[in-house]
């Protein structure tokens, strides 16, 4: 067992908030090449933290030890969408796991089949016609802000315009104490921005819960009928699934996507990926690898432990960094490199794991 490299340094003067979160990708590259080895020590959100950059240390954070390192309950997720699958751990976690899945498969998946195709056909529709440059980004939010919103609320911006504008505007707020101090303070002309994104998530509250009692179709009929724990949860899922985390993610990706397939000189990559659905798959798969759109997650030891052979004191936090761990040197051959067809040999089952599941985890 070894002791973690780096330093925590000392509370409140040795916090690396401020340069972690202006450029995590450098934070943690730096470290790496200073320290020679993708797990190190730094403070963050002013407590000491790990950072995992390899995915065997990720592995044995989420997997091995994943009743060791809990989630954070003061975490500001937590305040912004109270208790979902998201925030919830140990056995609680699986069961939500269990009950949710059934939302992604079989009738209520193919029940939205013809709300994504109408919804993308409408968005898009424009986009290969045009002969300007175009921000792709914004489109593709609002490719899936419509998705969202259709899918796991049954609204519609063509049929309830107002409600729809409503929605986006509050969601937008709510995103924003994600990414504000969390601290709540109001006074007269003025409210911090963590104050007004516990507001506007009240008023998504208000909306969700009159959707669960007046309609019984569609994901929100499927979601009332599950065994879920309590009667608040179906409002707190469907606060997090109507959130503004799954259309930003969507726009990153469908963007890096736009981005990496554009040019006279990616034809032959366009090409194979229209002819071949597998290949198509790789290409995706290799763009989550390379852009991941969220920095990774967070998580608190409850005892004395270790990770990658460095001993974690208890009461230590442990953050992964997706786009650290996905270019893991150990795991991924030229891991700057766009090369889908390293997915089509036999991808281990966790690397695939690790880019389709744990991405949607946790966004900090």
């Amino acid at each position: 067992m070894s002791k973690l490299v780096g330093t925590a340094g000392v509370s409140v003067l040795g916090d690396k908030s401020l340069e972690f979160y202006r450029d995590p990708v450098a934070f943690c590259q730096q470290r790496i090449e200073k320290h020679g080895t993708r797990i190190f020590q730094s403070r963050l959100l002013n407590k000491p933290t790990s950072f995992v950059c390899s995915v065997e240390g990720m592995k044995e954070l989420l997997c091995e030890k994943s009743s060791v390192f809990l989630k954070d309950p003061t975490d500001v997720m937590h305040n912004m969408y109270g208790d979902n699958i998201v925030t919830a751990n140990g056995e609680e976690a699986c069961l939500l796991r269990l009950s949710l899945t059934n939302l992604f498969t079989g009738k209520c998946l193919a029940s939205g089949s013809d709300l994504i195709n109408s919804v993308s056909e409408r968005c898009l529709k424009d986009l290969s016609a045009t002969g300007e440059p175009v921000s792709v980004y914004p489109l593709f939010k609002r490719l899936g802000t419509e998705l969202v919103l259709g899918l796991f609320l049954n609204v519609n911006p063509d049929e309830t315009p107002e409600l729809f504008q409503d929605i986006t505007a509050l969601c937008t707020l709510h995103w924003h104490g994600i990414i504000s101090t969390p601290v709540s303070v109001k006074v007269p002309l003025w409210s911090s921005g963590f104050c007004t994104a516990l507001e506007a998530k009240d008023k998504l509250m208000d909306i969700i819960k009159d959707k669960l009692e007046c309609q019984r179709q569609g994901f929100v009929g499927y979601l009332c009928d599950l065994p879920l724990p309590d009667a608040s949860c179906a409002s707190q899922h469907l606060l997090l699934f109507i959130s503004a985390l799954i259309p930003k993610a969507l726009a990153s990706l469908l963007t890096s996507f736009t981005l990496v397939l554009s040019g006279a000189g990616k034809k032959e990559i366009r090409n194979h990926a229209r002819a071949d659905p597998d290949y198509l798959y790789y290409v995706l798969l290799e763009i989550q690898r390379l852009w991941p759109p969220f920095i990774g997650g967070r998580r608190i030891a409850n005892q004395d432990t270790t990770l990658g052979g460095f001993h974690i004191p208890k009461g230590y936090a442990a953050m992964y960094i997706s786009h650290a761990i996905h270019r893991d040197p150990e795991v991924f051959h030229q891991p700057e490199d766009f090369l889908p067809e390293r997915w089509g040999g036999s991808p281990c089952l966790f690397c695939l794991c690790l880019l389709s599941g744990h991405q949607m985890e946790k966004a900090v």
